[in-house]
């Protein structure tokens, strides 16, 4: 079950083998999240061959912000300190992005939703190229 903050905070776009894909419903910046399947807190507390899959997931989403969406930059993190859920950010940054180069958290003045197109769009390539299955 994924924690009610990231259910409001995202859209649903499916799921890989070891966690479910969400993308953050501030459109200013290309920002998933990644929900693991487990019970675990951190993500340094997984067994090593959970930590790869999970790894590996992460690793797709990377791919398409670089080479779908032509991002140059990719931040990662896995915080947890308002929803204790293990979840991790993977997020497209450009030097022309609303808050480069300080970090999103605390700095993403502007807000705009996606258009449904673009999340249909985004998540077809998902499962086309990237190994998706879609939710929604």
């Amino acid at each position: 079950m994924i924690h009610p903050q990231l259910i409001e905070d995202c859209h649903l776009l499916g799921s890989f083998a070891s966690s479910t894909v969400l993308l953050h419903r501030n459109a200013s910046l290309p920002w998933f999240i990644l929900v693991p399947d487990t019970e675990l807190e951190d993500l340094l507390d997984l067994p090593a061959e959970k930590l790869q899959q999970v790894t590996e997931d992460c690793q797709r989403i990377s791919a398409f912000l670089k080479q779908y969406l032509a991002y140059d930059k990719v931040n990662f993190a896995g915080l947890g300190n308002v929803v204790p859920q293990m979840h991790l950010h993977i997020i497209g940054r450009s030097t022309s992005d609303a808050c480069w180069p300080q970090p999103v958290w605390g700095n993403l003045s502007s807000s705009a939703d996606y258009d449904s197109a673009t999340i249909v769009e985004w998540r077809e390539q998902l499962v086309s190229e990237y190994g998706l299955c879609a939710t929604g």
